[in-house]
């Protein structure tokens, strides 16, 4: 009779031994539509069907000098610093989590000079009393051992920790490809901001050098007494309004050259005289590689992130869950106990003990009840948080087309705003010095160009951000 019970003790304690208490973790992906609606056929490559999204897009722009910013913000952003050490934390709390499945001791030594009662009773913290003459109430005690303690996880307890602190070093790996992606994109569009300010300073320039011309030239008729000075006063204002912009230009430039220098935990002045030699803003390729938008769950590491953080929570679950059942342990200790040193180690004075214990918190029922539902609420908010993170990454990559498409027709328009006003500007010029037209044609026209030469900058570094964006909202660069 008692060997059946002990059978059946043993059939249930392997049955629970099988599976873990609580929910068992399983992934759910909201569906994904078949295709970017925003993608339009012209924009689409040959490996695009394939989904061979690159993941070093900045090579696209075949750029040396943001090639070496991308590597020196790799190597130096205390950002990614940040995040590479908090994955290393994780993985040490991983390490503890797994060492629970192996036992657990100290090694003690201890020395005691102790007194006696008159009836021979002894006040040591171990309760054991040496042998010896009674008449003598003080007496040295000696003792050395250890003890161990060994949970034997037969409802998941440790393997649901260990499965919390997998998933949730998963999350800390997640934020920091998350942390680098960020990292690149903002390398990238302040490296496209500052080529765009450079540009506008050199149209700048070109302006101010075509008003300087004139101005030489109306001062020579003013003196001439050919126009009046009212056209000087004109041409000098017009001259001055231009050279007001150059200020405000270089200061953004210098701005934009600190921040990168910053983004690769340099010294804000660092990059300066690398970043000022003339470089042309990067064309954007003609074609893009995007793949499919169920690509989106594998590539983009925000939403990786967040599939990890859902996992880790319904892990924690089980744990709470396991404190409902008893926790058993099997501990020990061996050691030798005597009141002289060279009689220690002896045979006669080693002692041992072993036996299982038990621990059971079933009298803090009410509070671990509200832990596992606040645990299942933490749940289905991360699950929702998780399918929001979807609907963002779709969201920013069908943003970020539209903005490439919608910039590219811009861009076309504007170059030939450009060539028609370059043409007014040389027509009104030439006009104005054969005494055809007046000076206020001259201004018309050249701050047309100004502004049509201004626009078509702003617009390929929208462009090239919007690119940018594009490759950062697919998961590009991790």
């Amino acid at each position: 009779m008692m060997m059946r019970r002990l059978a059946i003790c043993a059939a249930v304690l392997f049955i629970c031994a099988c599976s873990a208490a609580g929910p068992d973790y399983q992934r759910i992906d909201p569906s994904m539509p078949d295709r970017f609606s925003s993608l339009e056929p012209e924009m689409i490559s040959e490996a695009a069907a394939a989904g061979n999204t690159p993941e070093a897009w900045w090579k696209a722009f075949d750029d040396p000098v943001l090639d070496m910013l991308m590597e020196q913000a790799v190597s130096g952003s205390p950002d990614l610093q940040v995040a590479t050490a908090r994955v290393r934390q994780a993985r040490a709390l991983r390490g503890i989590a797994s060492s629970k499945y192996l036992p657990e001791g100290n090694v003690t030594a201890e020395y005691q000079h102790q007194r006696r009662t008159e009836s021979g009773l002894s006040g040591t913290a171990s309760g054991i009393s040496p042998s010896g003459d009674f008449n003598d109430r003080q007496s040295d005690l000696y003792q050395a051992g250890f003890d161990a303690s060994w949970e034997i996880d037969i409802f998941g307890a440790l393997r649901r920790e260990v499965e919390a602190a997998d998933a949730q070093l998963a999350v800390y790996e997640e934020a920091r490809k998350d942390t680098l992606i960020a990292l690149r994109g903002e390398v990238g569009r302040n490296y496209m901001e500052l080529r765009a300010l450079q540009l506008r300073l050199d149209i700048a320039g070109e302006d101010i050098l075509s008003r300087q011309k004139i101005v030489a030239l109306n001062r020579i008729r003013y003196e001439s007494g050919l126009i009046n000075e009212l056209e000087l006063a004109r041409a000098t204002g017009a001259l001055a309004n231009a050279e007001s912009t150059v200020p405000a230009l270089e200061r953004s430039v210098h701005e934009v050259m600190h921040r990168l220098a910053v983004l690769s935990g340099l010294q804000p002045s660092s990059l300066v005289q690398e970043l000022s030699r003339p470089a042309d803003l990067p064309q954007v390729p003609e074609h893009l590689l995007v793949g499919l938008p169920s690509d989106l769950l594998q590539r983009r590491s925000d939403i990786r992130k967040a599939e990890r953080e859902l996992a880790a929570s319904t892990a924690r679950i089980g744990i709470s869950t396991a404190e409902l059942f008893p926790r058993f342990s099997l501990t020990g200790a061996f050691g030798y106990l005597n009141s002289k040193p060279d009689n220690l180690m002896t045979e006669r004075s080693n002692f041992w003990n072993i036996g299982p214990a038990l621990r059971w918190n079933i009298v803090n029922l009410k509070r671990i009840l509200n832990t596992i539902e606040a645990g299942k609420a933490e749940r289905d908010g991360l699950l929702a948080r998780y399918h929001q993170q979807i609907l963002i990454g779709l969201e920013e990559v069908e943003n970020a087309l539209v903005g490439i498409s919608r910039e590219k027709i811009r861009t076309a328009s504007l170059h030939k705003a450009v060539n028609a006003n370059r043409l007014s500007t040389q027509l009104a010029e030439s006009r104005y010095i054969a005494g055809l037209e007046n000076y206020l044609s001259v201004i018309d026209a050249q701050l047309a160009l100004r502004t049509s030469q201004d626009l078509l900058a702003l617009s390929r570094r929208n462009l090239a951000i919007a690119f940018i964006s594009l490759y950062k909202a697919l998961g590009g660069g991790n």
